[in-house]
């Protein structure tokens, strides 16, 4: 198993699986994307581009992943920095949003892709908990500018439907069936 990632939630996340992986990184890899597409289908296409990247041997598994949110019919990337940070936590805050991850698997033999959608609501967070947050957390690694795992997924978040570990930034339990069924992989 080969992770195209330097996430350190989706090492861990794929390590929860009991797998063994090394981490492959190609660096620079163009993440844009049509204008026109439904926001929906960005984060796949953008898994499906990353994966174009690699080149995979005979008894390989490629996983590439782009997780993205969307909220108010915009697409939330990582933040610039702490001011677009602020922005951000300001779009999602009182709402719900939604969080997709892209999933691309990919060997010798085949090419799987898939989408997870996972809807995510907010309390009204306060400018204190937001500059809180920024100043001791600095998510600006991470999809809408924060982590549910950490301080402010704590207090903020008051409902989710789907998949935590998605919004994490990888939806292990749809990769794990992915591995099962689509590439015989596993052998539990």
């Amino acid at each position: 198993m080969i992770l195209a990632s330097n996430s350190p939630r989706r090492k861990e996340l794929l390590a929860g699986l009991g797998l063994d992986f090394e981490v492959r990184v190609v660096e620079n890899i163009d993440e844009s994307f049509p204008s026109d597409m439904s926001k929906q289908e960005v984060a796949q296409f953008i898994a499906v581009k990353k994966a174009e990247a690699y080149q995979v041997s005979e008894n390989e598994i490629l996983l590439t992943a782009d997780t993205i949110v969307i909220v108010d019919n915009e697409i939330l990337g990582k933040p610039k920095d702490a001011k677009d940070a602020a922005r951000m936590l300001n779009l999602i805050s009182g709402k719900t949003h939604q969080v997709i991850t892209g999933v691309c698997l990919k060997s010798t033999k085949q090419v799987y892709q898939f989408s997870v959608c996972t809807n995510v609501s907010f309390k009204k967070l306060s400018k204190k908990e937001i500059d809180y947050y920024i100043a001791e957390y600095q998510p600006f690694d991470k999809a809408g500018a924060y982590g549910i795992q950490e301080w402010i997924g704590f207090i903020g978040v008051t409902k989710i439907e789907g998949s935590y570990f998605n919004v994490m930034g990888l939806p292990v339990q749809r990769i794990y069936e992915a591995l099962v069924k689509e590439f015989d992989a596993l052998d539990q």
